[in-house]
């Protein structure tokens, strides 16, 4: 189900909190409360019996192979469609892997439990600290105004040649993919109102009041 990406796209943000950490086994179990409770003030409850396993075997893999009190960050951020859990720690060069571990064995599991659960996973390297992260669906994708950009994206793959194609839904297609089809899109239809005299300018501004005063597809 999840995809191990080592890679980074633009986003933007509608929702971040981030809490340092020192790993510790007692710190998973604290890291676990507050992450449920920050999931609870966001209106995501349904997200917290996943995002807290996930927390979970994200920590553990700093506290397992980079060490016991090995400084950390966590962060969590909402930017819409997903619920994105980033951990942070100054290793980078214990890699997270999926790892098929024995039957009886007692460890091991913890990136194969991540991806089973996440509809993306991936590691970001940084020259002095790596981010290992995952990301949740938050359910908003079946907002009705995010179904219809669905419909037309799709639509708008069969009027043009891409340059590769769209799948909607999660784990079909990169965001990065997903996001240059949907600016290729609104760049045509700017395009079409330059065409006939319109204000590209005002149709923007219109745009974002609009796109400001309507409800969030999050539902919060």
């Amino acid at each position: 189900m999840g995809e191990n990406l080592v890679i980074e796209e633009s986003r933007t943000t509608q929702k971040q909190w981030d809490v340092e950490f020192t790993s510790h086994p007692e710190e998973v179990a604290t890291l676990r409360r507050v992450v449920a409770l920050r999931l609870q003030a966001w209106g995501l409850p349904e997200l917290v019996a996943t995002a807290r396993l996930c927390v979970s075997e994200l920590v553990s893999n700093v506290l397992t192979h980079v060490g016991i009190g090995t400084p950390g960050l966590l962060v969590l951020s909402v930017n819409g469609a997903d619920l994105r859990i980033e951990v942070h720690d100054p290793d980078t060069r214990a890699l997270p892997a999926v790892v098929l571990a024995d039957a009886d064995a007692e460890g091991g599991r913890g990136m194969t439990l991540v991806d089973a659960l996440a509809d993306r996973w991936g590691v970001q390297l940084h020259e002095d600290h790596k981010v290992t992260w995952c990301e949740l669906a938050t359910g908003s994708a079946g907002h009705p105004a995010v179904t219809r950009a669905e419909a037309l994206l799709d639509l708008y793959a069969t009027l043009r040649p891409p340059k590769c194609s769209y799948e909607p839904g999660p784990g079909r297609v990169s965001r990065m993919v997903a996001e240059e089809s949907a600016i290729d899109v609104i760049t045509d239809f700017l395009r079409w109102l330059q065409a006939r005299g319109c204000d590209v300018d005002e149709a923007l501004d219109h745009v974002q009041s609009r796109f400001e005063a309507a409800p969030s597809v999050s539902g919060r």
